[in-house]
C-alpha cells in the first residue's frame, strides 16, 4: 500500500488509463487525471472516489504546452508533488497505407502520441527535480507496436517507436535527479479501442484474422508493479500481451 503518494494519468477517461487510474487509487494514491472529455474523467474519478481515494479531474489537450502547463500548476497547487506519471494519452489514426496518410492524421498522431509525452515528461521532471523528497517516476504506455508494425499504421507505430527513444533518453537524464522512467509495451488488452480484433484484423500477409485479447486489468496491475518499486529499482522495459497473439515468430 502507498502512503502519501501522487499519481497523474494521461488519457484517463477510456481503456487502459481508466483501468490504471483506479488501480492506482485502490493501491493508495491521490490520482489526478486528464485527458480531453471532461465527462468521461468525472466518470473514472467517480470510480476512483469508491476506494476511498482523493482525485483531481482536468480537461487536457496534450499536445498544447499551455493546456499541460495549467495541469501541473493545478498539481503543484493542490498535491505539492508528483510521484508517479503514466503517459497514456494516445490516438489511432485511420488505417492507410503510407502515401495515402493525410498530413491532418499524421500531425494528429504525433502531437498526442509524442509531443504529449514529452510535454508530460517535462512538467513531471519540472517537480519532481524540485520537490522535497526530491524524485519520482515516469511510466510511458509504449506498445507491441514499439517493436513491430501492423500493415497500415505508419502514424501510430512511428510514434510508438519514438516513445521508445524518449522513454531511454528520459530515464538517462533522471539519473542524476532520482527520476526513473520505464515503459510497458502492451499486446491486445481488451478495451474499446480493440474490439474489433475479437472479428479480425489485417495480417502482415494481407489476411484478416481474429487475435487473443487478454483483461485489461493485467496491464493496471503490471503498471501499479512497476510504479510502486522504490527509485533505487526500475522496470526499464515490460511487455504484457496477450499469450497466443501474433507477435513472436511468425504468429
Amino acid at each position: 500500500m502507498s502512503e502519501g503518494k501522487f499519481a497523474l494519468v494521461t488519457g484517463a477517461g477510456s481503456g487502459i488509463g481508466r483501468h490504471v487510474a483506479v488501480a492506482l487509487a485502490k493501491d493508495g494514491y491521490t490520482v489526478a487525471m486528464a485527458g480531453r472529455r471532461i465527462d468521461a474523467l468525472e466518470a473514472t474519478a467517480q470510480a476512483c472516489s469508491e476506494t476511498g481515494a482523493r482525485c483531481l479531474v482536468q480537461s487536457t489537450d496534450v499536445g498544447d504546452p499551455r493546456s499541460v502547463d495549467h495541469l501541473f500548476q493545478r498539481i503543484r497547487d493542490e498535491f505539492g508533488r508528483l510521484d508517479v506519471l503514466f503517459n497514456n494519452a494516445g490516438v489511432f489514426t485511420k488505417p492507410a497505407s503510407i502515401e495515402d496518410v493525410s498530413f491532418d492524421d499524421w500531425k494528429a498522431s504525433l502531437d498526442v502520441n509524442l509531443t504529449g509525452y514529452f510535454l508530460c515528461t517535462q512538467g513531471a521532471f519540472r517537480l519532481m527535480k524540485s520537490q522535497q523528497p526530491r524524485g519520482g517516476r515516469i511510466i510511458n504506455n509504449g506498445s507491441i507496436s514499439a517493436h513491430a508494425p501492423r500493415p497500415l499504421a505508419t502514424c501510430y507505430t512511428t510514434t510508438k517507436h519514438a516513445v521508445t527513444g524518449l522513454t531511454k533518453a528520459t530515464s538517462l537524464d533522471g539519473r542524476a535527479h532520482d527520476i526513473a522512467c520505464g515503459q510497458i509495451d502492451i499486446g491486445n488488452a481488451a478495451s474499446e479501442m480493440t474490439d474489433i480484433m475479437r472479428t479480425g484484423v489485417m495480417q502482415a500477409d494481407g489476411s484478416i484474422r481474429p487475435e487473443p485479447l487478454m483483461d485489461v486489468g493485467h496491464v493496471a496491475q503490471a503498471v501499479v508493479y512497476m510504479a510502486g518499486l522504490p527509485l533505487e529499482a526500475n522496470v526499464q522495459f515490460m511487455t504484457v500481451m496477450a499469450t497466443n497473439m501474433p507477435f513472436i515468430g511468425r504468429g
